[in-house]
């Protein structure tokens, strides 16, 4: 049904990387990855890489609403769950988008914009139950930060 670790059960699963977007003002400011290593009691924690580097997030899942807020050392994130099925390619999209707001010590401290990440897999190998998910065509952000999680994979000469 879906992944579970601790008291937390998880309609993605985990640990996955997304391919991640965010704009301000429809202006692209940074694409990256951000990795969900675990959710133990609604709490995530993992990475967010736009530079090379991997900056630490926590923050918490609210299963019933499919929404997710997580805190780095620059900016707050916080967003809700999509996830669509394409019975043609048999791939499950997994979209989190929402919004950000840059904080000290970043130089772009009170700036706030939208965020997309995207990771995908197999339909088959992982079972949601009930009506959370659609089989509408994802948001053009998925293909983008599709592109952008793939070209990371093949960049490392491995699949994640």
């Amino acid at each position: 049904m879906v992944t579970s670790q601790g008291t937390a059960s998880v309609s993605f699963p985990f640990p996955s990387v997304w391919g991640i977007h965010s704009s301000i003002a429809g202006r692209t400011i940074i694409w990256g990855t951000l990795s969900i290593h675990s959710i133990i009691d609604n709490r995530v924690v993992g990475t967010v890489n736009f530079r090379g580097r991997p900056i630490p997030i926590n923050g918490f899942w609210n299963e019933n609403t499919k929404q997710i807020a997580f805190d780095s050392p620059y900016a707050t994130f916080s967003g809700n769950l999509t996830i669509i099925d394409d019975q043609q390619s048999r791939i499950r999209h997994f979209i989190l988008q929402g919004r950000f707001l840059m904080k000290p010590p970043s130089l772009q401290a009170g700036e706030s914009g939208s965020w997309i990440a995207t990771t995908d897999i197999a339909l088959n190998q992982f079972p949601v139950s009930g009506n959370a998910y659609t089989g509408q065509l994802p948001p053009v952000g998925a293909f983008l930060t599709s592109n952008i999680l793939h070209q990371h994979q093949n960049f490392l000469g491995r699949t994640i």
